[in-house]
């Protein structure tokens, strides 16, 4: 059987920063896990002794330095955060800040505040808390949009790992309906490229296996582009690889999310070999 690697796969931009920003943060806590892979978040705890604590009221006076999460933390928190005196490393992705500039900015201005996401996902508590006023509608599909009352000026923002097939239905449901959209795309470009590249592969593997955090969005999306084309499976480890599933498979596809080691997407490979 022939194993292939996606065209763009695994650690973004965003995630491999925070990483290396932990790697060189010993001893340090993250306000939540720092990235959506329970795995990674295992390797920094063990290695590097950064470790995630829950929620602000389990930062003691011990704790001397706090990493924020990749995804970001409600605004009111990150000035409870500084109140503690402790040593504040931002490890926020920068395609994650864009949207939360974007709804500080556009709420000043007078504006309702539309985001595409899903309301319970770390990043959107995150950029929702920037918004000056409580005209903030966080919706996953145009029917929501139905039984809300929105002013005439509305700006639009997109979880960052977003399909932008779905944003676009958001959009277009606004622009038809209201006079005023502003809208911002703030979905980043490694997921993009890496949805791009899961969609190709999967069209012609006879089976795709994701690897990544069953609580990682992005890894989620990808999973779901790549069962619209042929029997896909999404992993977290090793472990869960079955070997009956590649029974009379020519072509396994391999991606990943964008919060998953490269020592993980390798692990996994030989696995599949192991038992194929």
């Amino acid at each position: 059987m022939l194993i292939k690697k996606a065209k763009s796969y695994g650690f973004c931009f965003g995630v491999k920063r925070a990483v290396e920003i932990a790697e060189s943060s010993k001893n340090a806590v993250t306000l939540g896990p720092l990235i959506h892979n329970p795995l990674e978040i295992e390797r920094l705890a063990k290695n590097y002794n950064v470790k995630f604590v829950d929620s602000l009221e389990n930062i003691d006076k011990n704790i001397k330095r706090v990493i924020v999460r990749t995804h970001g933390i409600p605004k009111n928190n990150l000035e409870k955060l500084k109140e503690k005196k402790v040593e504040i490393i931002d490890a926020t992705c920068p395609f994650v800040k864009k949207p939360q500039e974007i709804v500080e900015e556009m709420s000043r201005s007078g504006y309702d505040i539309v985001i595409f996401g899903d309301k319970n996902h770390p990043e959107i508590k995150g950029v929702m808390s920037y918004s000056v006023h409580n005209r903030v509608y966080v919706v996953l599909s145009p029917n929501e949009l139905e039984n809300i009352r929105l002013h005439e000026k509305i700006a639009v923002v997109a979880q960052t790992t977003r399909k932008i097939e779905d944003y676009l239905k958001i959009t277009n449901y606004l622009i038809r309906n209201y006079k005023e959209v502003r809208v911002f795309n703030t979905i980043c470009n490694a997921t993009f490229e890496n949805q791009d590249a899961v969609r190709e592969l999967s069209q012609e593997a006879d089976i795709m296996i994701i690897i990544g955090g069953k609580n990682s969005s992005n890894t989620k999306q990808l999973y779901n582009i790549a069962k619209e084309n042929c029997e896909s499976y999404l992993v977290e480890d090793e472990s869960e690889i079955n070997k009956n599933w590649f029974k009379n498979k020519r072509i396994c596809g391999i991606s990943a999310g964008a919060s998953t080691p490269e020592w993980l997407v390798e692990k996994i490979i030989s696995k599949i070999k192991e038992v194929t």
